[in-house]
């Protein structure tokens, strides 16, 4: 039976010093993926009393270089952050309520994963978002 919670066994597992701050942050995003830094911060706020913006903003730097975390960003919209790592998976975006959602990264010979021409780049990774309705905005409206 491991003695050690799971998210502090996790930051040293990538070499980095267990703070109350890394550990909320991280768990927060465990619990709330595709969250923004507002929300985070004030997820942590709540956990820990008292931390600063910058605090939080330092440490999910420090998580995504890491690679515990994975930021994106998608169009007209504040960076997220999320736990699934390494896996390269995509995001659906809802363009009226803004809820996003995973999808298992596209397989085969997908077009739009490679470039028509690469300019003499190693291409290594692509991220998609998809944008559409999420299932609750594209219901017909009752009444």
């Amino acid at each position: 039976m491991p003695t050690t919670p799971p998210h502090e066994a996790v930051l040293r597992g990538a070499g980095l010093r267990v703070t109350r701050p890394r550990v909320a942050v991280l768990a927060a995003v465990h619990d709330h993926p595709h969250a923004d830094t507002e929300s985070i911060f004030n997820v942590v706020r709540r956990e820990l009393g008292a931390v600063s913006h910058q605090a939080v903003y330092d440490v999910l730097h420090a998580l995504t270089a890491v690679g515990l975390l994975r930021r994106f960003e998608p169009m007209g919209s504040a960076a997220r952050y999320e736990a699934r790592t390494g896996d390269d998976h995509h995001h659906l975006v809802c363009r009226f309520c803004g809820a996003i959602a995973d999808v298992d990264r596209a397989i085969g010979d997908t077009a739009c994963l490679t470039p028509a021409d690469d300019a003499g780049y190693e291409v290594d990774h692509a991220e998609v978002i998809y944008w559409g309705r999420c299932a609750t905005c594209a219901a017909p409206a009752d009444g």
